[in-house]
């Protein structure tokens, strides 16, 4: 018997499975039981007339927007394969004291010393304006020298982070981001603290890859074990049917 027309509810499930291609969440978006979706789904599969109306609407959506397959999975596999460190890293670079002379404080130029002298002689000023004992006045000391690198390692030997130093995020310039990066980049986010950076699902890309390539298979297949029964009585009895 030729297979039917289809209904309007089974019209909108070819419609929705053309989003993820999941036979479930296009039973259960087109309004069937989700209790029953997965199995509705692999039914509606199995009539022609409803892969024949897939093919037909994927053939137009390709036709509409000129898009091949091979281009959808070079776009997809770009992502998969994507590196988020190119966009943003978690760098662990020393203290100001891991690399200052006897571990003392190290500044990073000649100038920011001659600020900080500049600021401990006002803060010595004041102390003395308020009779601050001697053994209380602000003391300074530069002997930690110049030349600090906020991207250099931790010293493990620096008593003052123990070796641990401290934790910095480094976020590309995505202006500078190409090939695989690019494509996994997906904007930014202004939250109360500070920049978000936004990638693409790299695991639902290799999914819908998976899915495009026939590599998952959603039936379940159940088969009756077969069950061997052993005499241990020494004894065989054979029914009035003939059975052992």
């Amino acid at each position: 018997m030729a297979d039917r027309e289809l209904t309007p509810r089974e019209q909108r499930f070819c419609e929705e499975y053309l989003v993820d291609l999941s036979q479930a969440n296009a039973a259960h978006r087109a309004g069937y039981s989700k209790n029953g979706a997965r199995q509705t789904g692999y039914n509606l599969m199995q009539r022609p007339a409803v892969c024949a109306e897939i093919n037909r609407l994927m053939a137009e959506r390709s036709e509409r927007v000129r898009v091949t397959a091979d281009e959808v999975l070079n776009e997809l596999t770009a992502v998969m394969r994507a590196d988020a460190s190119e966009i943003a890293e978690i760098w662990r670079c020393c203290c100001r004291y891991c690399w200052g002379a006897g571990h003392a404080y190290q500044f990073k130029t000649l100038r920011e010393l001659e600020d900080a002298r500049r600021r401990h002689a006002i803060d010595l000023k004041r102390a003395r304006a308020a009779k601050v004992p001697k053994a209380a006045l602000p003391v300074f000391d530069e002997s930690g020298g110049v030349g600090f690198n906020a991207n250099r390692e931790p010293c493990p030997d620096c008593p003052e982070c123990e070796g641990y130093g401290f934790e910095r995020v480094r976020l590309r310039d995505t202006r500078t981001l190409v090939g695989d990066a690019k494509r996994l980049f997906d904007g930014v986010k202004q939250t109360k603290e500070g920049v978000e950076t936004k990638v693409r699902d790299r695991t639902k890309a290799a999914e819908l890859i998976g899915r495009h390539l026939g590599m998952f298979n959603d039936k379940l297949e159940l088969t009756r074990p077969k069950v061997r029964v052993k005499d241990l009585t020494g004894r065989r009895k054979v029914d009035n049917a003939g059975t052992k």
